[in-house]
């Protein structure tokens, strides 16, 4: 099968040398060189992938499951270009119809979490404020606060007296992450926030301040700064996003807790932070892309989280 109505649809370019694995089903194979990865198959209930010689305009199809496709897109070189093609294909296992509506409403859904991203804490405005209040009666509702800005934020994790100044990496879509986590998953929230689980480190990771680092990987892992997520991963995301506008509060909270369960498996200590997060990023990396995954509630490590 050729897919002759989308020319700019390829989304990733590998050389291959060799002939290609399943290629029983291919219209044509031979040892030279081709580009592979046209994603066109995805969505629309196909299980074959374009191949395109390098030497030819010819373009032959041969069969891949959907699994393998995935598999040989994250096993591409570092080199290799990941095209705007993928924008608006469909992860396996999920409708297999996207539409006109769904895409502008994916559209509208990854705009509006954009501008939550754009926005910077702002300790002069009230409703900033009281979003900071409120995190703190949240944590620890036994204790009063003294002040925005007082030595007790330091009992939560952050930095200083004055926790705005750990907001600028994040913004105040970080505040509003751990807000929705103790509102959602307060057992799981007080549990790392007390660091209640497991045998700890003489050296903890701070509670707040790794939960601004997690908003950040997020972001970054999932490529939202994009006009249009350019990866896998990001795309695979966007169709959470459009079903559950929450979706990257929910995504946080799982991501949270891996991060601390990964911690413990570790046996890290403070100096182990950036390692324990690539570790973390990489598992959700890989539990994102798995199949018969149709809500994020269908992740492994969401199970990880007690209400």
């Amino acid at each position: 099968m050729e897919d002759r109505g989308s020319g700019g649809s390829f989304v990733a370019v590998r050389r291959i040398s060799q002939g290609l694995d399943r290629g029983s089903a291919c219209h044509s194979t031979t040892s030279a060189e081709v580009v592979a990865g046209s994603a066109a198959w995805l969505g629309r209930g196909l299980s074959c992938v374009c191949a395109q010689r390098r030497d030819s305009d010819a373009r032959p199809s041969f069969d891949m499951t959907p699994a393998q496709a995935i598999l040989l897109l994250a096993n591409l070189p570092s080199n290799s270009v990941v095209l705007p093609g993928w924008w608006g294909t469909l992860k396996p296992g999920r409708s297999s119809c996207l539409g006109m509506n769904g895409r502008r409403n994916m559209e509208r859904c990854l705009k509006r979490l954009q501008n939550r991203m754009d926005i910077s804490y702002d300790s002069s405005i009230p409703e900033h404020q009281e979003a900071l209040r409120e995190l703190w009666r949240l944590a620890f509702p036994e204790e009063e606060l003294y002040g925005l800005i007082s030595e007790q934020w330091k009992e939560m994790g952050w930095q200083g007296k004055d926790p705005s100044t750990d907001f600028r990496g994040a913004g105040f879509i970080s505040l509003e992450n751990l807000l929705y986590f103790a509102r959602n998953f307060p057992r799981s929230f007080q549990d790392l926030l007390r660091k209640q689980e497991g045998d700890r480190a003489m050296w903890e990771y701070p509670f707040a301040v790794a939960g601004v680092n997690i908003t950040f990987m997020l972001i970054q892992m999932l490529d939202l700064e994009a006009v249009k997520p350019q990866t896998l991963v990001g795309a695979t995301f966007l169709k959470f996003l459009a079903e559950n506008e929450s979706a990257f509060d929910l995504l946080y909270c799982i991501a949270f807790k891996l991060m601390d369960h990964q911690w413990l498996a570790m046996h890290a200590s403070y100096m182990d932070f950036n390692t324990v997060m690539k570790a973390t990023r990489r598992q959700l990396e890989m539990e994102l892309l798995l199949e018969d995954i149709t809500r994020l509630e269908d992740l492994p490590s969401y199970t990880l989280l007690s209400r």
